[in-house]
């Protein structure tokens, strides 16, 4: 291999150069990695698959290659092969296809199947895959933030589908359920006088995480942090996805709507001992999750079945680069953090007091102005409201929304916790 070919580890994901494309992973244990090129979504095989060399493409923990020729568009995925030793916390399983966990962009084939990656066996058909996206191929004409104040802030929260699916949104029917959908109603939510928009969960997730004959809905199941969900745009190109999404971004800000995102960096769709593996679990399983003490199950501060590891380094980077990514390249105004206080667990699962990645964010230059939202709690019985490590946090009060809406709804016992509320 030439020296051109071995490529970079930095930056991580799929980076378009002159020339072609570079690709860098991370991943301490595996024995091989193995860069999958695909023509479609649902092809059975790759086009061609890159045996990545330890001696040459690895550098540190980081798998790297440059492939000339690729260009932005590219369907690709991963392989690794190392050891499956769920008591020693690792779980590498060369038959599957694995996302690139900084890849801009995903593809889901109409035959996609969690149960296949769950499954024993060749998933390639049926696996969701990355797509490579160049940033700088789009016109922002001119797109700036907004900035705010957060004290004259009006949020309406949505579902991006939710909020145009029906026939009565009045938008045509190829857009409904859109982010080209949303465009279309921008001056309804101008007339209602609102400053922004919060997006619930937009990452792309896996639909297929529910209980049988379900359909997840609500999108709280990430399975990458750099992809717009692929189902929200008319357009099913590869590129389709991130290109509408900045449209819509860029036709509410010449609205005066800032963007703020409902981000889910507390958990991924992988779920528990038992659930697919997808991306993160076939890569780097101890690095990227909680793990118990017996390294064969899950930490579950979440209720989902896994706990990210956010305060371990490379996942710290991971969300602080997903931050960024969606701050500078798709001129997102805000975010806010479901169950945030998990990110204030350490690598044990233990609060801390001063949690590393809380104020890696909070300090990143990249991120100052931009508008940061706690959902202050997590699922264990952890409650921050009032006490969320931070200069620059707001926080959602759980109880005074419940109390209130309780007050609304007429039921028993309300009132005096409503008027405790008020003075």
């Amino acid at each position: 291999m030439s020296l051109q070919t071995i490529g970079n580890c930095a930056p991580l994901g799929a980076t378009v150069c002159h020339g072609g494309v570079n690709f860098s992973l991370f991943s301490r244990d595996a024995a091989g990695v193995e860069l999958l090129l695909f023509d479609r979504p649902d092809d059975a095989k790759p086009g061609r698959v890159i045996g990545l060399d330890p001696a040459s493409n690895r550098t540190y923990h980081y798998w790297h290659v440059f492939v000339p020729g690729v260009r932005a568009g590219q369907i690709y995925g991963y392989r690794a092969q190392g050891a499956c030793d769920p008591a020693e916390g690792m779980r590498f399983d060369a038959t599957k296809v694995l996302l690139d966990p900084y890849g801009h962009g995903v593809v889901v084939p109409k035959v996609y199947s969690r149960d296949a990656a769950r499954r024993e066996g060749d998933n390639t058909a049926t696996a969701m895959k990355s797509v490579v996206v160049d940033p700088s191929a789009y016109d922002w004409e001119g797109d700036a933030p907004l900035k705010w104040p957060s004290a004259r802030t009006i949020v309406y929260e949505m579902h991006v589908r939710g909020f145009t699916r029906h026939p009565s949104s009045g938008v045509a029917d190829n857009i409904r359920g859109t982010y080209a959908g949303l465009i279309e109603k921008i001056p309804y939510l101008q007339q209602l006088g609102i400053t922004a928009v919060e997006l619930l969960p937009v990452f792309q997730f896996d639909a297929q995480d529910c209980p049988p004959g379900k359909v997840n809905y609500w999108g709280y199941a990430p399975v990458s942090f750099f992809a717009p969900h692929q189902a929200y745009s008319s357009r099913q190109d590869p590129l389709g996805p991130v290109d509408e999404f900045r449209d819509m971004v860029k036709a509410l800000h010449r609205a005066g709507i800032e963007v703020i995102l409902d981000v889910v960096f507390n958990h991924t769709a992988e779920g528990d001992h038992r659930g697919p593996t997808l991306s993160f679990r076939g890569l780097d399983n101890k690095t990227y999750y909680i793990l118990e003490q017996d390294r064969s199950r899950y930490a579950n501060y979440t209720g989902t079945g896994n706990t990210l590891n956010a305060n371990q380094p490379i996942v710290r980077r991971m969300i602080v680069d997903s931050l960024r990514y969606w701050v500078e390249e798709m001129h997102v105004d805000g975010f806010r953090f479901d169950l945030a206080s998990v990110l204030a667990r350490g690598e044990s699962g233990t609060v801390i007091a001063n949690p590393p990645v809380l104020w890696d964010i909070e300090s990143d230059p990249t991120l100052a102005g931009v508008k940061f939202i706690a959902e202050a709690w997590d699922a264990a019985g952890l409650y921050q409201v009032g006490s969320f490590v931070g200069d620059s946090w707001k926080e959602w009060n759980g109880r005074f929304r419940d109390d209130v809406r309780s007050f609304f709804r007429g039921e028993d016992g309300s009132v005096a916790r409503f008027a405790d509320l008020l003075v």
